[in-house]
């Protein structure tokens, strides 16, 4: 009798992290076995399985080696990364210690152990501000920030390693990831917190205004616009490039969005209508590096791998975010201190 195939096993760095966590409950239900690597500096230990977590930095190359070793892996989805862009703004450097020095680390253990596919966690950052909109992939990179341009830096490494080594990759550039998984599984649980939707809750549970940055750019309203996916949708995507690329596909780069934008304020009042509460907050002079509008074209991962986005109701994602938030409460933790 033949024994029954193995499921293929995917390495997920920042598995304990917001989309990570997330993709990890999309991947375990479409069959696949899961290891995750997190440092727990930035994703909470309640976001992930205990059976399924390693716990230790991306730049331990040789850790790394000794993993794939352990528990041969088909692929790697590699979420880890620093994401705040006014943090870039100020720390630039350990952003791209973080964000390409450790995905450097992680793609010579990859190297070393034969592990040949990589789904990477990319930005529309990448872009800056450009006046067409939807942004489409054929734009040149123009980040405005660090973050945006470490991000860019691993996309153009990957590049490199496909043609130096036929390491293969799918590079996602997201948009605004948001909501919470539909079945109360995963949310966010950021430390720190910097999305827009989980700070409004804030902002309704402690009376203490969120901070929104400027209400004076070219917009309808003045505040920013950015095209929010939420983050079931996002994680599908996951799913659907790793697929491609143990199936054979090329190597790509791809945006994840919904195609509509909806500013700040618009934000705002979809909190206000779920939750009946009003938001206090505060108008703040813009940030440096935030571009104005940000939508993505994503045709091109529909047209190539079937994607489309289930939920893009505005008021739908912010119902499936406040009903993790009230299962998971705001709740202050020691900070692992940034390298």
């Amino acid at each position: 009798m033949d024994s029954p195939q193995r499921k293929k096993r995917i390495l997920v760095t920042g598995g304990a992290g917001y989309i990570g966590s997330n993709t990890v409950l999309q991947l375990t239900d479409a069959g696949y076995e899961v290891v995750v690597v997190d440092d727990l500096s930035h994703g909470d230990r309640r976001s992930v399985d205990p059976r399924i977590l390693r716990v230790f930095d991306l730049h331990d190359t040789e850790a790394l080696v000794k993993l794939f070793d352990a528990e041969p892996c088909e692929a790697v989805i590699h979420f880890a990364a620093f994401t705040s862009v006014a943090e870039s703004m100020r720390l630039p450097e350990i952003y791209f210690q973080n964000n390409v020095g450790a995905s450097v680390s992680l793609l010579t253990a990859m190297l070393r152990c034969g592990v040949k596919y990589l789904v990477f966690s990319s930005t529309a950052a990448v872009y800056g501000i450009h006046p067409s909109s939807p942004i489409s992939e054929s734009l040149p990179y123009a980040a405005i920030n660090p973050y945006g341009d470490s991000k860019a830096m691993v996309e153009k490494i990957l590049g490199w390693f496909d043609q130096a080594h036929g390491m293969r990759h799918v590079c996602l550039r997201y948009f605004n990831a948001s909501g919470a998984d539909p079945e109360g599984r995963a949310g966010e649980l950021h430390y720190p917190e910097t999305h827009l939707i989980p700070l409004l809750f804030r902002a309704i549970e402690t009376g203490i205004p969120a901070d929104i940055f400027g209400d004076d750019y070219p917009t309808p309203d003045g505040t920013c616009v950015r095209d929010f996916i939420h983050v079931t949708d996002l994680a599908q995507a996951h799913i659907l490039a790793l697929a491609a690329l143990l199936a054979g596909a090329s190597s790509a780069k791809l945006n994840v969005g919904t195609g509509q934008g909806f500013s700040v304020r618009e934000v705002v009042q979809a909190v206000e209508s779920v939750t009946g509460k009003t938001v206090p907050y505060r108008i703040r002079p813009r940030r440096p590096g935030d571009p104005p509008v940000l939508v993505a074209n994503s045709s091109k991962l529909q047209n190539t791998l079937g994607w489309k986005p289930k939920y893009c109701d505005l008021r739908y994602i912010v119902s499936t975010a406040w009903s993790f938030a009230q299962k998971h409460p705001s709740t202050p933790r020691l900070q692992v201190p940034v390298r």
